[in-house]
């Protein structure tokens, strides 16, 4: 049950991490936007917590992704890991080398039949998703779901359908930026109108990698090239793009209404059926475009995303944020008293969501730290202290009024969501799953599709 394996298969944390580019934003003028490890109440909107009762965690998946959140929750302080789950042995005897603790199975459903287990992180391949995500919250665990959802909108659906109907647990979707503190500061940031009206935005993806791998088995070599197969991979849009998708449609607070795809093998002719390059155009109400592209063949200039308004515009790379004001832009007012960092030979503006911490590169070239948490990180300690959190809520309600009462606990549970760690839940994943999934479909037709608000629905 590898989700991603070897060196190709990190390329969500490739992408989480970027490449620095600081020093280039502030030649050209950039203001740097980063927010502050404990952003003040009015600015973020959530304190952020690290600690609380501890919740005990299984993974279900152990390829280099699986390894990677495995590492994550060795650090987390409340996540204690009980049990690891993978059909081959390999990848579930390395991350026994991150859970030491852990019970060992090769059957998901032997791990969801474990009382000690309250919650599943499911870091299988994508059209592996569906099995277990039911199974799991029929067993009633919290469930973490690796972004997208699934491989197909039925699966998607289906999915999201029982998440909504499992009112006694908490389930997150994979979507990392939901949770991450400087994703938060900026959505509140652009949201107040600091670029003037949206315009534009554009994104990308660049890697020289191929996605395949070989092994001595054929069925093996077959599990490990899921990625490669129309069957069961949603593509680089899907895999990847997912995440850059996600952040615009928070960013610009709707979701989009077509897209347009293009796709070919450019340069991995090896009987692969998936495209490794991708361009993707999303039209937004208003006229509003994204412009996306992917691709394995050539690695220059990374990942980043820009947001163009009619005010400034922002970059977004390395997981920090450069604002570049047009001329005739209106003073904000944070000018006047924000923090100026010398970069080089220019000096940027440092807004801060407590404006209290610098931001400074040396003057002989060196690079600015990044932030200093991992959106990884922030997920899942999200997804830990909700699961704490709505199990409480679950419990208090039994206490006190019928816990056979849907609409009443669902009422309550609503008023505890409200206080909840930032996250992307059922909603966001479903919404945001069936849009890279049509994305797909647009760039393997080469064609125009248009969004219909019904596949959206869950109702």
């Amino acid at each position: 049950m590898n989700k991603n394996t070897n060196q190709a298969d990190l390329n969500r944390r490739e992408f989480l991490k970027g490449s620095s580019f600081s020093s280039l934003m502030a030649l050209m003028g950039g203001i740097a936007i980063q927010a502050d490890d404990k952003p003040k109440a009015g600015d973020a909107p959530t304190n952020y917590k690290t600690t609380g009762a501890p919740v005990k965690c299984a993974l279900i998946g152990c390829g280099a992704w699986g390894r990677e959140i495995l590492k994550t929750l060795a650090i987390l302080p409340n996540a204690p890991m009980v049990a690891v789950c993978d059909t081959y042995g390999v990848s579930l005897r390395r991350a026994k080398g991150s859970a030491p603790q852990a019970e060992s199975h090769e059957d998901y459903r032997k791990v969801l039949e474990k009382k000690d287990v309250q919650a599943v992180i499911v870091a299988t391949p994508t059209h592996l998703h569906r099995e277990i995500v039911l199974a799991a919250l029929q067993a009633g665990k919290h469930v973490y779901c690796e972004a997208p959802l699934a491989a197909t909108v039925e699966d998607a659906r289906a999915i999201a359908n029982a998440a909504r109907a499992s009112l006694k647990v908490h389930f997150q979707s994979g979507l990392q930026m939901r949770s991450d503190p400087q994703r938060q500061f900026l959505l509140q940031f652009i949201r107040s109108g600091a670029m003037g009206k949206t315009i534009k935005a554009r994104a990308q993806w660049h890697r020289k990698q191929s996605w395949r791998y070989t092994s001595a088995s054929p069925e093996r070599e077959t599990d490990l090239n899921w990625r490669l197969q129309k069957a069961t991979s949603p593509g680089l849009i899907g895999e990847v793009g997912v995440h850059h998708l996600d952040t615009a449609c928070s960013f610009i607070n709707t979701l989009p209404i077509s897209v347009t795809g293009f796709g070919g093998i450019m340069r991995w002719n090896d009987g692969r059926e998936v495209p490794d390059t991708i361009q993707a155009v999303f039209e937004f109400p208003e006229g509003i475009r994204l412009s996306y592209e992917a691709t394995l063949a050539n690695s220059f200039d990374a990942d980043y995303e820009v947001y163009y308004g009619t005010d400034s515009a922002i970059m977004v790379r390395d997981n920090k944020a450069w604002m570049f004001k047009e001329v005739d832009a209106p003073l904000l007012g944070w000018e006047v008293y924000a923090q100026k960092d010398a970069f080089y030979k220019e000096t940027g503006i440092a807004l801060i969501a407590d404006a209290t911490k610098s931001v400074k590169a040396a003057s002989s070239g060196g690079e600015e730290a990044a932030y200093a948490e991992s959106p990884l990180r922030h997920a899942l300690q999200s997804f830990v202290v909700n699961s704490n959190a709505h199990s409480s809520g679950v419990e208090d309600f039994s206490a006190n009024f019928d816990v056979n009462d849907a609409a009443a606990l669902k009422e309550y549970l609503e008023s505890i969501n409200k206080v909840k760690q930032p996250h992307a839940g059922y909603k966001e994943g479903y919404e945001t799953t069936v849009a890279v999934l049509k994305a797909n479909e647009a760039i393997l037709k080469g064609q125009k599709i248009e969004f219909r608000k019904e596949w959206f629905s869950l109702s």
